[in-house]
C-alpha cells in the first residue's frame, strides 16, 4: 500500500493543516475574537477525535470505550465554551 493513501498519513496531514488554520488562520484580526475562539477550539475538538481515534488506536476499540473516548471532547469543549461564555470573557 502506498504511504499516501494509508488513513494515518492522511490523518496526519489532515491535522497538519488544521494546525495551520488555527495558527494562521483564526489567530489573527481576520475574524472576531469569539468567532476565533469558538473556531480554535471545536478545531481542537476535531483532532483530539482523530489522534484519539488513529493514533491511540481507540477505532477499534469497544463499543463502549469508543463512546466514552469521542463523548469526552465534546464534553470538555462544551464546558469550556459554556464558562467562557457565562463570564463574560467574550465580551
Amino acid at each position: 500500500m502506498s504511504v499516501l493513501r494509508e488513513r494515518v498519513t492522511m490523518v496526519w496531514f489532515g491535522l497538519v493543516v488544521l494546525t495551520c488554520v488555527t495558527t494562521w488562520g483564526l489567530s489573527k484580526d481576520m475574524f472576531s475574537p469569539v468567532v476565533a475562539v469558538v473556531g480554535i477550539f471545536l478545531i481542537a475538538a476535531v483532532k483530539v477525535r482523530y489522534v484519539m481515534l488513529d493514533f491511540m488506536e481507540l477505532r477499534s476499540a469497544p463499543i463502549p470505550v469508543r463512546v466514552a473516548f469521542e463523548a469526552w471532547p465534546v464534553v470538555v469543549t462544551a464546558m469550556i465554551l459554556i464558562f467562557w461564555f457565562c463570564t463574560g470573557a467574550s465580551a
